[in-house]
């Protein structure tokens, strides 16, 4: 039986405060779940009891394992459509030891990309094109807010989310790694040389990238617009965008191989 006290708990969990002061996170459904039990620690899953009878042998590490009926799951539930499982996961400490004077391959930098659902399915389609780092400005989405967790559908924890400054993440850099960031007025990205190695940029989804962040980008990209006569669409998505440009850079690396 699934208690009030536990249901508050995963309720609490919806607002940042609450999962600051729990150091908590939540994640609904089976594939996230199942994914994020291999990175997070577990301290509290529920779950309906056929979900648990088929998902046995993989739920060693969680701290606390309650069995619940199909209402009281609903009940604790922040989405909409409820699924046969919840679990809460701490948070990691904020100190991610990665050192971004030896940082290589392809990572992003996310300036102040605020939607929820954005920063999640970047985050998917990073874990999808072999991307390992993430870096999100201070005025970035919460990684932890349920919204995100749900859209990566897993692919959290594939991808180390990082929260840095602009003015602390550039500057230590590697020497002559170059950044690259989306602009309307850049290079087509499609006749353009790119390297294994480099930071791409991608930034608001309404005001584009910062002026702080803008002057650290070295090499200025654009997707190029095809449409017709008339009307035209004022841009894209930056989560498209993002899986464009992600795209792009896996080509020139696979045309190499």
């Amino acid at each position: 039986m699934l208690s009030k006290s536990k249901i508050k708990l995963i309720k609490s969990l919806d607002s940042k405060k609450g999962r600051e002061e729990a150091g908590l996170f939540v994640a609904e459904g089976g594939k996230s779940v199942l994914d994020l039990l291999e990175a997070f620690d577990c301290e509290l899953l529920v779950a309906e009891a056929g979900w648990l009878a088929a998902n046995a042998a993989r739920l060693a590490r969680c701290g606390e394992v309650v069995e619940a009926s199909h209402d009281e799951v609903r009940k604790a539930s922040l989405l909409k459509n409820p699924q046969d499982v919840i679990a809460l996961f701490r948070k990691p400490a904020a100190d991610s030891g990665v050192c971004l004077s030896r940082l290589s391959g392809l990572s992003l930098f996310l300036d102040n990309v605020q939607d929820p659902g954005n920063l999640g399915t970047i985050i998917r389609v990073a874990d999808w094109f072999g991307i390992t780092h993430l870096f999100c400005s201070e005025g970035s989405a919460d990684v932890y807010n349920p919204k995100v967790v749900q859209a990566t559908m897993g692919s959290l924890a594939r991808v180390k989310v990082h929260c840095c400054p602009a003015k602390e993440f550039f500057p230590a850099l590697p020497v002559g790694m170059k950044v690259f960031g989306t602009f309307m007025d850049g290079d087509n990205i499609y006749a353009v040389d790119l390297p294994r190695d480099g930071v791409v940029v991608m930034g608001n989804e309404g005001n584009g990238i910062s002026h702080e962040t803008e002057r650290y980008i070295n090499e200025r990209l654009s997707i190029p617009l095809l449409h017709r006569e008339g009307s035209r669409p004022e841009s894209l998505n930056v989560a498209m965008a993002t899986a464009i440009v992600c795209s792009e850079f896996r080509r020139e690396v696979l045309s190499a191989v």
